[in-house]
């Protein structure tokens, strides 16, 4: 059945800019769009088209960043039809609309991100605490350096921000706090440390990782250990589209929560 879900994942990868509907990659693979579906979503953690969306928004990524195309084209040639749907799910996906993201190049190249840990939203709540271990093929990849950012989801597939995350240092140790009681997936990503701003937030080769399952967070008791594993993930794989870097950048936080608190103003005025 993995053969299956990764020959669905390698047809949606190739077609992610089409308008294509899961009848057409359940045909591709001969199985009904139901069964196809709970396959896809058992091995590979998310459904079909949340995986088809995150190629989505990583294209998207690129045209707002690579190009001057206005954001109503992109959102056409990344395969969306309405404006307000893709700017809604961009901004839950990536963590800030696309007219932030865009932004983001020239926050992080005034302040380069730096490692940090940001604590969840209980403070009475749970820890999870861990190493982050790179291969050495991964981090061959990476140019030799790595910045490794760990945080804890909601979901398998990370979109928005974390509820606790971190940007390691050299040592590769995390501490992650104040984690409201709940299960959880921790999931770390790796940039090239080295890279600049454009390097940063469109890196050419994915590495990742993520617990084999489940993280179950308790209000009381000692921290819950997990170590997490990154390896380079394949070029059809979901992409981890959360805006990792402005996430360590003081500026670029500040800057997105005052775009949030004018979109919120805005909002109340045309109420």
């Amino acid at each position: 059945m993995l053969e299956v879900a990764v020959q669905a994942a390698r047809f949606l990868a190739a077609h992610a800019t089409e308008p294509i509907r899961l009848g057409d990659v359940a045909d591709h693979v001969g199985y009904s769009p139901f069964h196809l579906s709970r396959i896809f979503e058992r091995h590979l953690g998310l459904p079909p088209g949340q995986f088809l969306s995150a190629h989505r928004f990583q294209h998207a990524k690129r045209l707002l960043l690579d190009s001057d195309e206005r954001i109503i084209d992109v959102c056409f040639a990344v395969g969306f039809t309405s404006i307000g749907t893709f700017t809604s799910r961009f901004a839950a996906s990536v963590g800030v609309g696309p007219r932030e993201f865009r932004r983001f190049p020239d926050a992080l190249a005034t302040e380069p991100p730096r490692p940090v840990s940001r604590p969840g939203g209980d403070r009475h709540g749970g820890v999870v605490t861990g190493v982050a271990h790179l291969s050495p093929v991964a981090m061959a990849a990476l140019g030799g350096s790595a910045a490794v950012y760990v945080g804890v989801f909601s979901r398998r597939a990370p979109r928005g921000t974390p509820v606790s995350g971190a940007l390691l240092d050299d040592g590769g140790g995390f501490v992650l706090t104040r984690i409201p009681p709940g299960s959880y997936w921790l999931l770390a990503a790796a940039l090239p440390g080295r890279a600049d701003p454009l390097g940063q937030l469109l890196p050419e080769q994915g590495v990742s990782g993520h617990s084999p399952g489940p993280v179950r967070v308790a209000p009381t008791g000692p921290p819950v250990r997990r170590d997490v594993h990154l390896d380079l993930t394949p070029s059809w794989s979901a992409p981890v589209v959360v805006a990792l870097p402005p996430l360590a950048c003081r500026s670029a936080r500040l800057e997105k929560t005052a775009a949030g608190r004018t979109a919120s103003l805005a909002s109340g005025y045309a109420g």
